[in-house]
């Protein structure tokens, strides 16, 4: 099994056996510890950032909303107009997303569980991946925007974990957790580095760093990635 499978079993795991209420609660208006609140702030931002990267009216455009979750992003690219597909590994997760759209928006949304790229089929003229590639390392996202690439006509806006002092130490240190014990695991990088590995695979294109969000324990950088 490939890095990249290995990677994406264990996200799928996560959220269908061990997070999955946490999750649910998280991305709800239910209360929550401080902590998390601050997590949530920071997604909230977060999603207003990627979604200022594509246009304001999205009608008759077809978004891939790749890694879902629970929908919020792809609720807010529907009521853009657009037609979207909202895709997560987790099917325990795209059943709290079909649960909690608004009926107005049924028939702008199709949701699939699987893999984010293998799942969604067709083109896009637009995609965003808030906070599901942050698990993988710069090969593993080079070779994912290098498939993407054909099938997304305009921007690719996604986000990846900051190489941090804190995110690198705490990076460390889960590498001395036994494997079954710990969540998936945050991977930091570089602009440069994410460059650099693009180009090792022989992928054109421009990469932009949009913007850092930092709320409490949520750190995230935003991209966008897109045709020279």
């Amino acid at each position: 099994m490939s890095h990249y499978a290995a990677t994406r079993d264990r996200v799928e795991d996560y959220f269908d056996r061990s997070a999955t209420q946490v999750w649910a609660r998280l991305t709800s208006d239910a209360p929550v510890s401080g902590i998390r609140a601050t997590v949530r702030a920071g997604r909230d931002r977060m999603r207003e950032v990627l979604l200022a990267q594509l246009p304001d009216d999205l009608t008759g455009a077809r978004v891939l909303d790749a890694g879902c979750g629970t929908g919020a992003m792809s609720a807010a690219l529907a009521e853009r107009g657009a037609h979207v597909v909202g895709v997560d590994i987790s099917p325990a997760l795209i059943e709290i997303a079909r649960r909690r759209m608004p009926v107005d928006l049924a028939d702008r949304i199709t949701w699939v569980a699987g893999d984010m790229m293998e799942a969604a089929k067709g083109t896009f003229d637009h995609a965003i991946a808030m906070d599901s590639l942050i698990y993988y390392g710069a090969p593993d996202i080079a070779a994912l925007l290098g498939r993407a690439a054909p099938r997304v006509t305009g921007r690719f806006a996604f986000t990846l974990a900051p190489r941090t002092p804190l995110l690198m130490a705490m990076f460390r240190a889960g590498k001395f957790f036994p494997r079954a014990d710990r969540s998936p695991q945050m991977v930091p990088h570089t602009a440069r580095g994410i460059a650099q590995a693009l180009r090792d695979a022989g992928v054109g294109g421009h990469l932009r760093e949009v913007e850092r969000v930092t709320s409490g324990f949520y750190i995230s950088t935003a991209y966008v990635f897109e045709d020279a």
